[in-house]
């Protein structure tokens, strides 16, 4: 099936590592050319150089999605080398864990401000360049949990949620440019965020790391974690013009484990 993604132009957020390298590469091997963005410098450029591997393109841009001015300088730069922006992926890392009364105004207004406005301010500066030639792409990395939240996520329950809504208004708003605005809702991944709550469920728990490891995929149906690649090439078709109709939609990947039917 041909995309239609070779030359387009993508800023991938958080992909240093993990579920947003994993997009990255998907979208530079259909030929796109990816900015990809996050903190780590050293690891970005390990990143870049894995897609030249592959003859792909990638401007790495070392930014903190938690001030404004580095994110309008991640599409400037992105514009600047590219000269546009079809495509963005928002995503970040997740927000601590804890349950209500662990947290603090300060986690609170944290996670606010890098979870949600990080979105904000992102499409912000992305819409302009995709509002000329009436297309678009906006995929949000979510989480299961504005599904069915879970337990030790509070922060992450409340405000990935928000994206939802965000999103939703947002593909009413720019549909009449074919901009497409979509989520993505995923379960649990072999990521190293999964290594980092998995050691916080088994110190509150009083188990092994080996035990808390097995309640990850105890409830999931298919009875494993989801791969990285397997999410990224969910996110490349919704990038792509066989998505074209599709807007305003949350699309769960999990392995089954929402046990909702919508």
């Amino acid at each position: 099936m041909d995309l239609g993604l070779e030359g387009k132009v993508a800023i991938v957020g958080g992909s240093s590592k993990g579920l947003g390298k994993a997009v990255a590469i998907a979208l530079a091997k259909e030929g796109v050319r990816v900015t990809i963005a996050a903190r780590s410098k050293e690891r970005l450029e390990q990143v870049a150089e894995e897609i030249k591997s592959f003859g792909g393109e990638a401007l790495p841009v070392p930014a903190d999605f938690s001030m404004p001015g580095d994110i309008r300088m991640v599409v400037d730069k992105t514009s600047e080398k590219f000269g546009d922006v079809d495509i963005l992926v928002t995503n970040t890392g997740g927000p601590p864990a804890g349950n209500f009364f662990d947290v603090t105004d300060k986690q609170w207004m944290s996670t606010f401000n890098l979870t949600f406005m990080h979105v904000v301010r992102f499409v912000r500066h992305v819409v302009p360049h995709m509002q000329g030639k009436r297309w678009g792409r906006i995929v949000n990395l979510t989480s299961m949990t504005v599904k069915q939240p879970k337990d030790m996520l509070i922060l992450s329950n409340a405000i990935r949620a928000a994206v939802i809504g965000l999103a939703k208004s947002l593909s009413f708003e720019l549909a009449k440019y074919n901009i497409t605005v979509n989520n993505i809702a995923q379960g649990v991944f072999e990521t190293d965020r999964i290594k980092e709550l998995t050691e916080k469920r088994a110190e509150k728990a009083g188990i092994s790391y080996e035990e808390a490891l097995k309640e990850w995929t105890s409830n999931i149906p298919l009875g494993r974690m989801g791969k990285p690649e397997e999410l990224a090439a969910l996110v490349t078709f919704l990038a792509s013009n066989q998505a074209s109709f599709i807007t305003g939609a949350t699309f769960q990947i999990d392995g089954g484990e929402i046990k909702f039917v919508l």
